[in-house]
């Protein structure tokens, strides 16, 4: 089958590093690839004018096609701008060339799109097969020749980490190796993780299961087997699953096997030197965190020239309920599909799950070198999105018993953002979406709980400049992917409820990265007339070395950052832009450029939502 094709010539030659110079910032700002004909369209103007403002809309011809006044939102402190607002959902006849005009300021041209063309949505997803550790990354299947590459860590075979970390406590190790081989590179650096690998796999998987489960033909489509470039094309499995399986096999070889002891710290205990205190355990079942380079790779490094040592690095409770909510997933979509993976799935989730409740308390700590740590010290929402997926697999009592211990269940604690150290939420959404297993009245309960929470996510659109569904008083790390996790939320509490509000939101997020936003700018690569170009990747980094390749379509920058700037380049930024405008198109600016799997992937689901929608 011939390869996927994801861009334009322009966007093409654009991504690939070359010379074209780079459009100016426009003061109206909106969508750079587009608006649906038939959906809700806002841009935003930056203008001082304390009165509403004439606007026009006109076609490729000139002709004026609709026109009003702004909307006066007035100061805004996320952008740091007075903010108009210029709402023309009334037109709607599809076409090209349209263009915002208010007084002398004039949007560049833009489409009004009869229905989706899924460019984004498989652009999104084939960035998960070009992070895959282990295989090459074939030329046929990927947009540019430049991009192929030899196979990165084949085999990835390590045993656990027996060094000394930075602050000199020697770690103990263990008397085994795993062949933890294949899975998806988290980010911009070459280690592999098991929770932020498990929010990705259950973002990719539940797009899929919604589809399913809602009988919504369009969506199931564009993810069937034979709808995206991958390797498994041709299967007979859509090819979302193909993806995800990819990242599961990873996961379930973090398990650790039967029988093994390993001294691993408890809580947040210390002795001399500020040394962890390590206890002896039975650690059979549990999940090792991660498996990483004993020290930090240069920029740039291709995966198959890595030279450092790689290590396993402890089981932690985390990682054990991340692989135990997931392996329960696939366990459940997989049943009719491939009965015996689904079955290995599941035995791997329940000792995982009875690892995670006979370990409660190990933490990830993040003093070692070479890896991201995913330090989270609170997992009362790891064991309920755990607790959940098991029970709407197995329907077992026993979930039953500790969904209804937990406070996210009952009411008291609400379910909050989505994130890879927040994935409460992620329970609930499955909670209210899987049939046939809550009591009515208790999954009336959890889809009530999710439709306040997207209200809320509704109210922060009006009370932001760029009518965002996100309203922090300070952006973090990530921001786009918190704004995206948002818009699953907001997509199932319309697939619910119909409420246009919901809808309207969605895209709203989607419009705000790519280009609705005060830096003009699409923080996805290949899309737009000023996408970002220059992740922080050790592969994807021509700015850094014109021997490697510049990144393809598809990919999502972190985004805006004014609370963790650490890397070199935004701490000459503190205390210098506005939150939404704390963010440069550079590859040194980790804190703000880099890319990972767990932004991708709800850019995918919100992709496949929208055109599940005909946006």
């Amino acid at each position: 089958m011939k390869p996927v094709l994801f861009l334009s010539a322009l966007a093409m030659m654009m991504t690939a590093g070359t010379s074209v110079a780079e459009e100016a910032p426009r003061a109206i700002v909106l969508n750079q690839t587009g608006l649906a004909s038939a959906g809700p369209k806002l841009a935003i103007l930056a203008d001082a004018a304390a009165d509403p403002l004439d606007w026009r809309l006109v076609d490729a011809q000139g002709t004026v096609v609709a026109q009003g006044r702004t909307r006066v939102f007035g100061d805004d402190a996320a952008s740091g701008q007075h903010v108009h607002q210029i709402d023309f959902s009334g037109a709607r006849q599809a076409g090209q060339g349209y263009r915002l005009t208010v007084g002398d300021k004039v949007s560049r041209p833009f489409d009004l799109k009869a229905g989706p063309d899924g460019k984004l949505l498989r652009a999104s997803l084939s960035f998960f097969y070009q992070q895959r550790s282990g295989v090459p990354i074939a030329a046929t299947l990927v947009e540019r020749p430049d991009l192929a590459r030899p196979a990165g860590h084949r085999p990835d075979t390590a045993t656990c980490f027996n060094q000394a970390d930075p602050k000199g406590q020697v770690w103990p190790g263990c008397d085994y190796t795993l062949d933890v081989s294949g899975g998806w590179y988290d980010a911009g650096d070459q280690g592999k993780y098991v929770v932020n690998g498990g929010i990705s796999v259950w973002t990719l998987v539940n797009a899929y299961e919604r589809a399913r489960v809602l009988k919504r033909g369009r969506a199931l489509a564009e993810v069937a087997d034979g709808a995206l470039a991958v390797p498994e094309r041709g299967n007979g499995v859509p090819d979302i699953l193909d993806e995800a399986r990819f990242e599961l096999e990873f996961l379930l070889a973090m398990q650790v096997p039967e029988g093994k002891s390993l001294e691993v710290p408890l809580g947040d205990q210390k002795g001399n030197a500020g040394h962890y205190l390590l206890t002896l355990i039975n650690a059979g079942g549990l999940a090792h965190q991660k498996v990483g380079d004993a020290h930090w790779t240069g920029l740039p490094t291709a995966p198959a020239d890595d030279p450092v040592t790689r290590y396993l690095y402890y089981p932690t409770t985390a990682a054990s309920l991340n692989l135990a909510a997931v392996a329960a997933q696939a366990a459940r979509v997989w049943k009719d599909i491939d009965p015996a993976f689904a079955d290995r799935c599941l035995k791997a989730a329940r000792r995982a799950f009875a690892a995670a409740q006979r370990h409660p308390d190990i933490l990830a700590q993040v003093e070692f070198s070479g890896s991201g740590g995913y330090g989270d010290p609170h997992l009362d929402d790891e064991v309920y999105w755990a607790a959940a997926e098991l029970y709407a697999t197995t329907g077992d009592a026993a979930y039953l018993a500790v969904l209804r211990a937990s406070p996210y269940f009952t009411g008291a604690q609400d379910t909050g953002d989505m994130s890879w150290g927040s994935v409460a939420t992620a329970g609930a959404l499955t909670l209210a979406l899987v049939p046939d297993r809550l009591e009515a009245a208790d999954r009336d309960r959890v889809r009530a709980r999710l439709i306040a929470l997207a209200d809320t996510y509704v109210a922060d659109g009006g009370r932001t400049g760029y009518h965002l569904p996100y309203a922090p008083a300070a952006y973090p790390w990530g921001s786009n992917g918190s704004i995206l996790n948002r818009a699953i939320v907001l997509g199932l509490a319309y697939d619910l409820t119909g409420k246009a509000a919901y809808r309207a939101a969605v895209v709203d997020a989607a419009d705000y990265v790519l280009g609705r936003n005060p830096l003009d700018r699409s923080y996805v690569t290949g899309f737009g007339a000023r996408p970002m170009r220059n992740p922080h990747h050790r592969f994807w980094a021509r700015q850094a070395d014109a021997r490697y390749p510049a990144p393809p379509a598809g990919v999502l920058s972190g985004g805006p950052n004014s609370s963790a700037m650490t890397d070199a380049v935004a701490q000459g930024m503190r205390g210098g832009c506005a939150p939404q405008t704390c963010w440069v198109d550079d590859l040194r600016a980790y804190t703000m450029n880099e890319v990972t799997i767990n932004w991708n992937a709800p850019l995918a689901w919100v992709a496949l939502w929208l055109d599940d929608m005909g946006f």
